[in-house]
């Protein structure tokens, strides 16, 4: 600020002094002494308002002088630099359809994993945590069996040279480095639980998969991507799985698979406890003496109980009004 106001207050003394060394001057002397280093104020002072630097909270601003890393500016406030310093920052034109990566003066809405080109020519660097959502991606599982999934990366800037310097562009870097984590992990488990598949690597089949140990893939993917990224001065916070489906073409297979996996589930629970209550009626029976069957009702009648309790339809009872035998 204090530049700022030294650069007002001189260039309004140039002024007035070049209007009092053309209006003043005599003819012996068109203008007066102050009217050269006032006409040379006036021509280069501009040179120092490149100088001048507004940082927003969350921020950063990375300086090269004559191709030489002078220093990072970080924090909100006015900045004076020296004016000749360029700030640098290659990504400043990558979009990547992500949350803070939009213009101020118009959002641009991008497709996930789009690209788009930044044209309002800034070179500042946010800090703030942002989320990556690549599209989705179709891979094998370990099965063989292709599954399309999609997974959100939340993640901010930790060194802000290394993310400039080290890298050609980080955020492209980021993006391609997520795509191959999330292939190196899915290839490594089952969709649903399978037997005799080992996930963890200690040569001992589990029950890990990806539809029910979504967390621990996810965090898999999040140690893989922070070990490819940690060059490039970047951290990831978190990574979740926002989509996961099999894909399209063996998608009606796979259901039907599930369905009858279910069927069978519910028919076995079905015949468990139809076969506890004829076996609690026949021992009811049996103990309070209200009839004494042979072998051969007793099969009958287990045939009907089990016929009433296992069928999926309501039983229409007969009633036989002659003997029991």
């Amino acid at each position: 600020m204090a530049v700022l106001i030294f650069w007002i207050a001189v260039t309004a003394l140039a002024v007035i002094l070049l209007v009092i060394s053309i209006y003043m001057g005599s003819a012996e002397e068109p203008y007066l002494p102050p009217f050269i280093p006032a006409m040379i104020w006036i021509m280069g002072g501009w040179i120092l308002l490149p100088g001048f630097k507004v940082l927003k909270p969350q921020e950063a601003l990375v300086l090269t002088l004559f191709g030489r890393y002078i220093g990072t500016l970080k924090g909100e406030g006015f900045y004076y630099v020296n004016p000749f310093c360029v700030a640098v920052n290659p990504a400043a034109g990558t979009r990547l359809g992500q949350s803070g990566d939009v213009d101020d003066g118009a959002r641009i809405l991008l497709k996930s994993g789009e690209g788009g080109t930044r044209k309002d020519g800034s070179k500042k660097i946010s800090l703030k945590a942002m989320t990556l959502s690549n599209a989705k991606q179709k891979v094998n599982d370990v099965l063989g069996n292709p599954v399309e999934i999609s997974v959100a990366i939340i993640w901010h800037v930790e060194d802000t040279a290394k993310a400039v310097f080290d890298v050609d562009n980080y955020k492209e870097y980021l993006s391609l480095q997520a795509d191959a984590a999330v292939r190196d992990i899915v290839k490594i488990y089952p969709y649903d639980i399978a037997p005799g598949v080992d996930t963890t690597g200690d040569g001992k089949a589990d029950d890990g998969s990806l539809r029910g140990s979504t967390t621990v893939v996810a965090e898999r993917i999040r140690d893989t991507i922070q070990k490819k990224v940690a060059s490039a001065g970047l951290s990831i916070e978190e990574a979740r799985i926002t989509y996961l489906a099999y894909a399209p073409e063996i998608a009606a297979v796979m259901l039907q698979r599930q369905q009858a996996s279910a069927v069978i589930d519910a028919r076995k629970m079905i015949v468990d406890g139809a076969v506890g209550m004829v076996e609690m009626a026949l021992t009811a029976l049996e103990k309070d003496g209200v009839v004494s069957l042979d072998e051969e009702r007793k099969a009958a009648m287990v045939s009907n109980l089990l016929v009433v309790l296992c069928g999926s339809h309501d039983a229409q009872p007969i009633v036989n009004s002659g003997s029991l035998y």
